[in-house]
């Protein structure tokens, strides 16, 4: 796949992403106008809850995502039973929720899978993608379970990451999510964000998701990119022209 090509599909797979502390409704309204390109529109918005009717407001047609449980990971139900109902009737399109990893990673896979459970139940038919905090997992094999307990409990995207720790997404996490989501014989899509600036950076996920999956595979409704500044990159690649 060329460049070009190559860079009009990530830019139409972007979760195109403002999770800034300093975040304000006037620079969230002015970040939600890169959405719109001359190459076609990102997949979603991904803003803090607070945000989605900001977004909504301006532009009805532009899918919204929203953070749960972000960023620490929390293994406490009452904060799904709190921010997904109150993220739904804000207008989110989709939950991106994240994982108690910290549960996962002292053994107790019951309440994790039990904490999925509640958490598909609350989203309903929304989107829902579970961040599984890949660099904060111990191992590859600890990164397949936590996959597997996202497909078992019917997520509809495992994320890599919230891109709040020191270590976010890798090709190496990537590979071990895709080949355990590929050999549960689910229709589970996968994320990567964190960390990921460039047209490089992200065309490396392209390339490993089209070799274990295969190109078709490779549109928003299986293949998200969560970023910032990706776009600006993606832009200049395909004015250029190569």
């Amino acid at each position: 796949m060329d460049n070009v090509t190559a860079a009009k599909l990530l830019l139409n797979c972007l979760d195109l992403t403002s999770l800034h502390d300093n975040d304000t409704a006037k620079s969230i309204r002015d970040f939600s106008e890169l959405a719109y390109t001359p190459y076609g529109n990102v997949a979603a918005l991904c803003v803090y809850p607070r945000f989605i009717t900001t977004v909504k407001e301006q532009h009805k047609d532009l899918k919204v995502a929203t953070v749960i449980n972000f960023p620490a990971g929390e293994n406490d139900v009452e904060i799904l039973n709190h921010e997904i109902p109150t993220a739904i009737s804000l207008g989110a399109d989709e939950l991106d929720i994240v994982l108690p990893y910290k549960s996962l990673l002292s053994g107790d896979e019951m309440s994790v899978s039990e904490y999925l459970r509640q958490a598909r139940k609350l989203c309903g038919k929304k989107i829902m993608k579970v961040i599984i905090e890949s660099g904060e997992l111990s191992s590859i094999n600890m990164i397949k379970r936590a996959t597997s307990l996202c497909i078992e409990t019917e997520a509809d995207f495992v994320k890599t990451s919230t891109g709040k720790t020191k270590k976010s997404a890798t090709p190496e996490a990537a590979n071990a999510i895709m080949e355990t989501i590929k050999a549960s014989g689910k229709k589970v899509g996968f994320k990567a964000s964190g960390g990921i600036k460039t047209f490089a950076d992200a065309k490396s996920y392209l390339v490993l998701a089209s070799g274990i999956n295969g190109s078709d595979w490779v549109r928003s409704e299986n293949f998200r990119i969560g970023a910032s500044s990706l776009l600006k990159d993606l832009l200049i690649t395909i004015e250029r022209g190569y």
